[in-house]
């Protein structure tokens, strides 16, 4: 594929010369344009240089969505820096942990997170701390954002090339401690021209970003592919009221919303009003974190008759997009093809890959698979094989390329020999009257080896939920050895900040 950008400031630059005076970024009330977008990423880059930041140094954001998130990025991206999104519910110890770990130099944080940030920063002693928000006690080392921007926008671009790497990005530690993913220029762009292809992405569509700017998901196509194509950004700064999510929608005139199973969830449920239905913009929603309720997808298609949910599948590791549903052409069930150069297999233990309809190992290879891990080359070489990302997912495909999947490789529960797929229990689990959300494990045990056992969390009305009603749900629709020997109600599953389940956290209660 042929890149006609090298790094994130060249194409802000290109589109700020085509469009100065339309507007970039929709904040509350405010409207920020392309030109003024660019004078503040050319301010705080300038002000970076100023404090001694160089070329691969390591700038680390634990900001809140905002304006200043996007000024942050592409000035690290101007000064040939490198970009560490940092997840903002991380507590103290897992903050310092991400801090020294990726050897950060620098910290722009928001003051809302002051003293989590600063109780963390006392650890590690980063170099500089730059405030988003109201400004705490200010010194040499902690500097408002407004007061970095004062700063002269004269500094020079330092090229980096498509093979640099431009952003360091923690997986979710859900097994143990986060490795951070190396993602080149090389890396983005070619995720973005992927997704921007598939979906159609075009200078007059606004997205609406609401979800956090710091997941790979959000980081690439909500922030930076708007920018790459020359559209506009809806910036949600809170979730609460989550009203001001449809009133955004309407007011600003979203085109596509990018979401997580948790809304989509939300938005089959809700009463939402006749003029929202009728009167909003929306011609896309597409879905990435993990799978989707099939009673969810047919929920939204019956509600939103004029655009439709895109459901794709992706990694951190990628970039993260590896597939996704296209306008033209969706199977239920499915998270859609690769294309552009993007290769997907289905393959056994031994990399040999598995005929149509076969469930397997997916491994992926394109342009989207990252470098490596920071710092941990065992690791890289057991995740990239001959160019091979290994996802650690399960699934198969059809005849037409469309990917179906079954399972994290780690969630795989034998018993007694048998592999029993925990997704296709919580698919029927899920479908039952009165269930939010399910998961499901393997335990230990003597006779099989291990056991399903489900965690449940119910809906608010859940009058309609019995066991007994779920077990004679679960006889018709699996095999008695898939059926859980368990059934656990619990308040709410354990989840991150994308909504994926913390299944390690079940497996550690049930050892206790």
């Amino acid at each position: 594929m042929k890149y006609p950008y090298s790094n994130f400031y060249e194409f802000l630059f290109a589109q700020a010369q085509r469009y100065r005076r339309k507007v970039a970024l929709f904040v509350d009330d405010e409207k920020i344009t392309y030109g003024a977008v660019l004078e503040k990423v050319d301010r705080f880059a300038a002000f970076l240089s100023q404090k001694g930041i160089r070329e691969g140094d390591k700038v680390a954001l634990f900001l809140r969505n905002s304006p200043e998130f996007i000024y942050t990025v592409f000035a690290v991206s101007k000064i040939g820096a490198i970009t560490v999104p940092v997840n903002t519910f991380l507590k103290e110890e897992e903050l310092s942990y991400i801090l020294k770990d990726s050897e950060s130099t620098v910290l722009v944080a928001s003051t809302v997170h002051a003293e989590v940030v600063n109780r963390s920063n006392a650890q590690v002693q980063c170099q500089l701390l730059v405030w988003e928000g109201t400004s705490p006690p200010l010194d040499e080392k902690n500097v408002s954002f407004s007061e970095a921007l004062a700063t002269s926008a004269e500094t020079a671009h330092v090229v980096r090339g498509l093979d640099d790497t431009a952003v360091l990005i923690y997986t979710s530690g859900t097994t143990g401690k986060p490795k951070g993913a190396m993602l080149s220029n090389k890396n983005l762009l070619s995720n973005i021209e992927f997704a921007r292809k598939l979906i159609k992405v075009k200078p007059k569509d606004r997205v609406i970003v609401f979800l956090p700017m710091f997941h790979s998901f959000t980081f690439t196509v909500g922030v930076i592919m708007p920018l790459y194509v020359g559209g506009s950004m809806v910036i949600i700064k809170s979730l609460q009221p989550f009203s001001n999510i449809f009133k955004q929608v309407l007011t600003k005139r979203v085109t596509l919303f990018f979401g997580i199973p948790n809304v989509y969830n939300a938005l089959a449920k809700a009463k939402l009003p006749w003029y929202f239905l009728w009167f909003n913009n929306i011609r896309a929603f597409i879905s990435g974190a993990s799978a989707l309720q099939p009673k969810t997808l047919d929920a939204m298609a019956k509600k939103f008759k004029r655009a439709k949910l895109l459901e794709g599948y992706g990694l951190s590791e990628a970039s993260p997009v590896v597939c996704v549903n296209t306008l033209k052409k969706q199977k239920a069930g499915s998270v859609g093809t690769a294309a552009y150069g993007y290769e997907i297999k289905i393959v056994d233990e031994e990399m040999n890959e598995l005929p149509h309809g076969q469930v397997g190992d997916i491994i992926v290879k394109g342009d989207h698979v990252m470098q490596g891990y920071f710092k941990r080359p065992e690791a890289t070489r057991e995740t990239i094989v001959n160019d091979w990302l290994l996802t650690g997912d399960m699934g198969y495909m059809d005849e037409e390329g469309f990917l179906f999947i079954v399972d994290r490789k780690k969630d795989l529960i034998i018993s007694k020999g048998i592999n029993i797929y925990p997704r296709e229990i919580e698919e029927v689990i899920d479908a039952f009257d009165g269930v939010a959300a399910s998961a499901v494990i393997g335990m230990k045990d003597e006779k099989s080896g291990e056991i399903p056992v489900a965690y449940i969390e119910l809906e608010e009305e859940r009058d309609s939920y019995s066991e007994s009603g779920l077990k004679a749900h679960m006889r018709g629709h699996l095999a008695n050895f898939k059926i859980p020997k368990q059934i656990h109600i619990i308040e709410e599953l354990p989840k991150n900040a994308t909504g994926k389940v913390l299944k390690r956290v079940l497996k550690e209660n049930l050892s206790v």
